[in-house]
């Protein structure tokens, strides 16, 4: 396999560092060290960014994919479901897989592979033929996804690894922004098909990257080399780990609590508030501005300054009271609110998940240098698995009311901050700043 971009420039004369970045000796060694890093920062921000559009881009043209298809909106849910479950369940396969053949080819056959299966989505007759695509563009999209957060852990620790959580933050949390943007303007130009046939050239272009640029960060030495069966009593091991699972799960139920928001959103803002397709993009954008600035906030304030663990706990509490607060204005315990009120509570929680997301994962990861795939698979699939599970509760009632998905958010907020206190206990560890 020819040597990518960033691997010639590794293996040059300039001196490197632990994470095989160009150490800052001279001039000409710091300008290698910022193309080095610029580029692996690139690329694996558009492998974190590629679920983000997958699933964003499609959210606004959901009700018409219900009248194209003559489908019930449950069933239309289930096509984001399929997603969900795909790339939880294709993260436990890749993720091993890159421990023991590396990150590279994993990743470069995943992203073919979803390629094709979003090629596919653009001719689905029918709903169930859709769903089936979906499930396949989730399971091959899972290797974009568990192999950059192994990529990061391979490369950094402590505190450089939650700051660059955040900075991949930044970058992914660009797609939930324009994706909603992007696919309300598809749609004035075209059907829902338009927004995958968009979908396949961005999945090309990252594949050409992903070759060209992403060098292997995952030494021989440092692989398994066993199959099937250590495999599973490695994932064994990190789930006998207490703190490793209770950070994992608070991560997961709050991921899950922001997906609720995510698959009922189109149906709450544009069936029951009235609000155009345009419109919606426009909140589901400024949503994402809030949840990226805090995860800015994080990396380059908070990080560092106070403990990753009073920033999470903190960060979960404004989870539950935003969750507490929208169940209260849906269920009309204050009247009819209108949409702004809603807007607004939905603002705040998903500006609260840049503090929860990047530290459950820097947390984590910190406990697992040993076996970064299995455990960024066990990351993901937990997180993807509790948040297809999520995202047809909250059509339960039909696309009439957004008590459910407001439930649903107060459920799983609640549920990661018992995790939280429960599994992971900060206070017993003392004021870890990493």
């Amino acid at each position: 396999m020819p040597e990518s971009g960033v691997s010639r420039a590794q293996h040059t004369h300039i001196p490197t560092d632990r994470t095989g970045i160009p150490a800052v000796t001279d001039p000409t060694a710091t300008a290698a060290a910022r193309r080095t890093g610029l580029l692996v920062t690139l690329v694996l921000g558009g492998l974190t960014a590629l679920p983000p559009l997958s699933m964003d881009m499609y959210l606004p043209a959901l009700p018409a994919v219900t009248d194209a298809l003559h489908a019930p909106a449950a069933t239309v849910q289930l096509t984001l479901t399929a997603c969900l479950g795909g790339m939880a369940l294709g993260q436990v396969v890749v993720g091993p897989m890159s421990d023991r053949w590396g990150r590279r080819r994993p990743l470069l056959l995943g992203m073919v592979v979803y390629v094709l299966a979003t090629a596919l989505c653009v001719f689905a007759p029918t709903t169930e033929l859709l769903i089936g695509f979906r499930l396949l563009q989730g399971l091959a999209g899972a290797a974009g996804i568990v192999i950059a957060r192994a990529v990061v852990r391979d490369m950094y620790d402590g505190v450089e690894m939650a700051r660059f959580f955040s900075t991949l933050m930044l970058i992914s949390g660009v797609a939930p922004v324009v994706a909603p943007l992007i696919g309300g303007q598809v749609l004035r130009f075209t059907d829902w098909r338009g927004i995958f046939a968009v979908l396949t050239v961005v999945g090309v272009l990252l594949t050409l990257v992903v070759w060209k640029w992403l060098h292997e960060t995952l030494p021989p030495e440092e692989r398994h080399t066993g199959g099937v069966g250590d495999a599973l009593r490695t994932m064994r091991g990190l789930l006998g780990d207490r703190t490793f699972t209770g950070y994992m799960v608070a991560g997961s139920l709050a991921f899950a609590a922001l997906f609720a928001y995510v698959s009922a959103s189109p149906f709450v803002v544009q069936e029951i508030y009235g609000a155009s397709p345009q419109t919606f993009s426009l909140l589901f954008g400024i949503n994402s501005i809030g949840l990226i600035t805090v995860g800015q906030i994080n990396g380059k304030v908070l990080v560092g300054r106070i403990s990753l663990d009073k920033a999470l706990g903190f960060g979960l509490g404004v989870i539950v009271l935003a969750a507490t607060a929208l169940l209260l204005m849906t269920s009309g315990a204050f009247g009819d609110v209108g949409l702004v009120p809603v807007a607004a509570g939905l603002f705040v929680l998903m500006s609260a998940m840049g503090l929860a997301m990047p530290n459950t994962n820097a947390l984590a990861l910190m406990r697992t240098k040993h076996a970064a795939g299995s455990a960024s698979a066990l990351l993901g699939t937990s997180a993807f698995l509790i948040g297809a599970i999520a995202s047809p509760l909250v059509g339960i009632a039909g696309d009439a009311t957004a008590v459910p998905m407001a439930v649903v958010q107060l459920v799983c907020a609640v549920g990661a901050m018992a995790c939280f206190l429960g599994l992971c206990r900060p206070w017993q560890r003392g004021d870890a700043r990493a």
